[in-house]
């Protein structure tokens, strides 16, 4: 039989793939113990069901492949936190896999990497901010694999505040897990250099969109929209961008989206040659660049499903106090969920408290986006991540 799915998480089975023919009987011992109640067959791709014997042991299977997952139920962005971040692990050491296989030359298939994306799919359903925050805290060395793993998260929210189908967004989300699969073959001393690149070394760098597509293409499983946002990602709107120049809506939809969200998470990431900017310091620059780089409608809607000041934010509110943005609310994107710690009155801190600006009382609300250097706090994240 051709095992086209299973019916949980990829995490659950003990395999290395959803797919595969499957060939050995203690394969299907092995998806009985651990757990999986269903599992998906494609009749076309294996022998036909009509030669299973009354011996062979009871599975539920289907003729077709699964359907697209219903969306997660909603829940609060702590209960959300464990979750994404084993979702993150397990993201980086796929991406890690992918990315050795194509240093050693070995074709890319899409098959392992579509358990990671419905992971980060229901996670992303269940609660956009945690994921999408946590995957920013990365390390300088961890770069080129979780900003896969993040821009993957972001293009399945995006994908769900455009309003598109399910099976859009899962193409998304593949899209973006593997936008940047040019640069496992980019040596690493140009990636990780510190300070400017010489015009020799930019040209190779700018080569990975074409070297990642041409991967892709010889992996045989990459649909035309990650292909599309493989190879284009990085044109602009006013046609400035590369590598064929591509203008306005001759930029395909998935490309235009796949060129926020990796701007947004590169610019809020730490990097060899320079700091990170803080999110909301990104959204309001990014929000500039709207009439050549990006296309404002997608942008517009980028912003709806991170808000405009994103998890992590370190704001002020009017009575002096300071607190970390920890989870947006459905009234307004100017008035998140705070979790509130310092005064700069005295310039001590307080006891923690969570303020939710969309009830707050007194008029309460943001009045600047401050930096953690200026007050002297160190590790923000520590008071959002849970």
């Amino acid at each position: 039989m051709y095992l086209a799915g299973m019916g949980g998480s990829w995490m659950q089975h003990p395999f290395l793939r959803s797919r595969f023919v499957i060939k050995d009987p203690n394969d299907i011992r092995l998806i009985a113990e651990s757990g999986i109640t269903e599992v998906f067959i494609d009749t076309a791709r294996g022998l036909d069901v009509a030669q299973a014997t009354a011996a062979e042991p009871a599975t539920v299977v289907v003729a077709a492949p699964p359907p697209a997952a219903v969306p997660a139920r909603p829940v609060p962005i702590g209960e959300e936190m464990q979750r994404a971040k084993k979702i993150i692990s397990e993201g980086k050491r796929a991406v890690v896999g992918m990315f050795q296989e194509a240093r050693m030359g070995k074709s890319v298939s899409l098959e392992t990497a579509s358990g990671l994306v419905e992971d980060i799919s229901l996670s992303v359903s269940r609660n956009p901010g945690a994921l999408i925050s946590l995957a920013r805290l990365k390390t300088v060395d961890d770069y080129t694999y979780m900003h896969s793993v993040a821009v993957c998260a972001m293009m399945v929210a995006l994908s769900r505040a455009l309003n598109l189908d399910e099976r859009q967004t899962r193409e998304a989300g593949m899209a973006g897990l593997m936008h940047d699969l040019g640069k496992a073959v980019i040596p690493a001393a140009i990636l990780n250099k510190r300070g400017k690149l010489s015009d020799e070394e930019f040209v190779i760098v700018k080569s990975h969109p074409e070297r990642g597509h041409e991967l892709l293409v010889e992996g045989g499983s990459a649909s035309a929209g990650v292909l599309e946002v493989c190879l284009h990602h990085h044109e602009k709107m006013d046609g400035s961008g590369y590598p064929h120049r591509q203008k306005g809506e001759g930029i395909s939809l998935l490309a235009r989206m796949g060129a926020v969200c990796d701007v947004y998470d590169a610019v809020t990431s730490d990097r060899p040659y320079k700091a990170s900017w803080g999110p909301a310091e990104a959204i309001k620059k990014m929000s500039a660049w709207c009439n050549g780089h990006f296309d404002e409608a997608v942008f517009r809607a980028f912003v709806k499903c991170i808000g405009i000041y994103p998890v992590g934010t370190l704001v002020r509110l009017t009575s002096g106090r300071l607190g970390v943005v920890t989870e947006q609310t459905a009234k307004s994107l100017v008035t998140p969920m705070i979790k509130i710690f310092f005064s700069t009155k005295s310039g001590v801190h307080v006891r923690p408290e969570m303020l939710d600006l969309s009830r707050a009382a007194g008029g309460e609300k943001i009045v600047a986006i401050e930096n953690s250097e200026t007050w002297g706090i160190k590790n923000l994240e520590n008071y959002w991540v849970e």
